[in-house]
């Protein structure tokens, strides 16, 4: 789970930066409003997902106008349904409008994201394998990515490069070896969780003998990854990876390993469809 400090200035950089790109030195279309009459906007959804984006939306209308008041349906991680009434907006016309986009992408591509976790988190079944997002994410959208997929149910690996090792096969050579890199590693910051990436059975030893936390079984075969977890048990967790899709994930969560990641979760996103509708 991600720290709620680290998440909360996360949402208000993401919301800073989206606002500065669409709004550059003002909203020209905005303007032609004369008055500035109060309105309720409410967002619609036209399609089934999990719903996620509220701190954006929220941040966003921090950012824009304070006079603006929100009325909320659903919460992050709600199964939603389509011409479901997910929130409404209301105050002046102006704010809303230049919020409108960047409200709608935030949530958009957000429960996407939850969605696409969602959908694979169901792919396990009963087994007790936990499927683990990647860094394969939005530049700049990492944190915002990683809640939505918690909020889909699945769970977040590494944040980023600082905060668990993840050595794989350029890192084994630079460093001369799985034993050096481990040990390297485990001198450097004895407390923070090292992985390490094996291409093969023999690998998958060293990596035991060098006391690491997790091995990460890149591009295993069904009959590898079987023998791997015999092999493993009570020694390391084992971290499946590399080519990993809807079909053969469940097949895979039934060898017992602990951990299954999917960079499809963040990188393979479909936004879901919302729209903003103007009570008159």
């Amino acid at each position: 789970m991600i720290p709620e400090k680290l998440l909360l200035e996360s949402v208000q950089k993401n919301v800073a930066t989206a606002l500065e790109e669409d709004l550059g030195p003002g909203d020209i279309t905005a303007s032609l409003i004369e008055g500035n009459p109060l309105i309720t906007a409410n967002i619609i959804s036209r399609q089934e997902a999990i719903f996620c984006g509220k701190l954006w939306v929220e941040e966003t209308i921090r950012q824009i106008d304070e006079k603006i008041s929100s009325k909320w349906n659903v919460d992050d991680g709600d199964q939603i349904r389509a011409k479901q009434l997910l929130f409404s907006l209301t105050g002046p016309a102006q704010p809303i409008l230049t919020g409108e986009r960047t409200i709608l992408n935030f949530c958009q591509l957000l429960s996407g994201t939850a969605t696409k976790a969602h959908q694979y988190s169901k792919y396990v079944g009963n087994h007790s394998t936990q499927i683990l997002d990647t860094r394969k994410t939005l530049p700049g959208l990492r944190i915002a990515q990683k809640y939505a997929v918690h909020c889909g149910g699945c769970t977040n690996h590494r944040l980023g490069l600082f905060d668990a090792y993840l050595i794989k096969e350029n890192h084994i050579i630079s460093c001369g070896g799985i034993g050096n890199a481990v040990n390297s590693a485990r001198k450097k910051h004895p407390n923070l969780e090292i992985e390490i990436e094996v291409e093969s059975i023999a690998e998958l030893l060293e990596a035991i003998d060098a006391k690491a936390d997790i091995a990460m079984i890149d591009n295993f075969s069904s009959d590898m990854t079987n023998q791997a977890v015999k092999i493993a048990k009570g020694e390391i967790k084992l971290e499946a990876s590399g080519g990993i899709d809807q079909a053969s994930i469940a097949e895979i969560a039934e060898t017992g390993v602990d951990y299954i990641s999917i960079g499809a979760l963040t990188k393979e996103v479909n936004p879901i469809d919302l729209s903003m509708r103007f009570e008159t």
